[in-house]
């Protein structure tokens, strides 16, 4: 099974060479982190987890490159899990695709059948469901990234509608139990505070980040509701915190914070993006 570009041109750059040329120039953009100094050849288990942005290139991916570069200067993955919420409503409360090959235009990623299915047995929530990701951004945008510096990885994509507390716990449970000795990092994909001005979002955002900070999925999840933070991935964001609570992460670097009126848009009018990378 082939799953076809769905936001391909208009996300991001649909002609291959237009497209890496893309993704380098949001690294060299004036708030992008520069390119990196070095590949990582080697898995070393220092960052497991990641969050990155999913808007168009234009937007956030000056933003998302810090989170790049940082994977690829120290890690080496066989493996990326890649957490994204459900925009379309479509599929099951948790869909795991199991099985085929996603297609970019720098190419295709298999999917990690093994641990996608494992990861299932694990958290029962789960199921193996290929609709919600059919015309999904969240999790696609990823890929191209992954796919200019890493030639020979694998991934499991996990589209979550279902944006909870308890799911975020739950499926942290199974990923803890399921990446142990394997070479695996994971990223949650989200943005956050949407469509209010720029200095309104800087403050909602800031409430997020100082949930990252603290490594506190509950928090999280209790200060986006209080503070009315139109963030669009709690759940992958609370996954990710929930995750590198029981590894034992003891570094969060905030890489970058910015938001759509810094990159390409107004300001009357903006979203927020958050790159940030955990460290053991």
């Amino acid at each position: 099974m082939i799953r076809r570009a769905a936001v391909a041109g208009y996300f991001y750059e649909s002609e291959p060479n237009r497209l890496k040329k893309q993704i380098e120039k949001c690294f060299e953009h004036t708030i992008g982190p520069g390119k990196p100094v070095k590949i990582e050849e080697k898995y070393n288990g220092k960052f497991p987890a990641f969050i990155v942005p999913h808007a168009g290139y234009i937007y956030s991916g000056p933003v998302a490159a810090h989170s790049y570069k940082m994977l690829v200067e120290n890690e080496k993955p066989d493996t990326v899990v890649i957490l994204g919420p459900n925009h379309t409503g479509m599929g099951s409360l948790v869909s795991i695709m199991t099985e085929g090959e996603w297609e970019t235009p720098l190419g295709r990623v298999k999917i990690n059948k093994d641990l996608a299915l494992k990861i299932i047995k694990e958290y029962k929530v789960a199921s193996s469901d290929y609709l919600a990701h059919l015309h999904e951004h969240s999790i696609e945008v990823q890929l191209p990234f992954l796919q200019y510096f890493f030639k020979d990885f694998d991934f499991v994509p996990i589209c979550i509608l279902l944006q909870t507390l308890d799911v975020a716990l739950g499926l942290a449970n199974a990923l803890y139990k399921v990446l142990q000795g394997t070479n695996t990092v994971v990223l949650a994909s989200t943005d956050l505070n949407h469509y209010e001005d720029y200095d309104t979002t800087y403050k909602k955002d800031s409430y997020v980040i100082e949930a990252v900070r603290k490594i506190d999925a509950e928090y999280l999840m209790s200060i986006i509701e209080e503070k009315n933070v139109s963030m669009c991935g709690p759940c992958p964001t609370a996954t990710v915190l929930a995750y590198c609570k029981k590894l034992g992460v003891s570094k969060v670097h905030i890489l970058k914070h910015a938001n759509s009126g810094d990159t390409e848009g107004p300001k009357d009018s903006v979203v927020g993006y958050l790159a940030t990378a955990f460290e053991l």
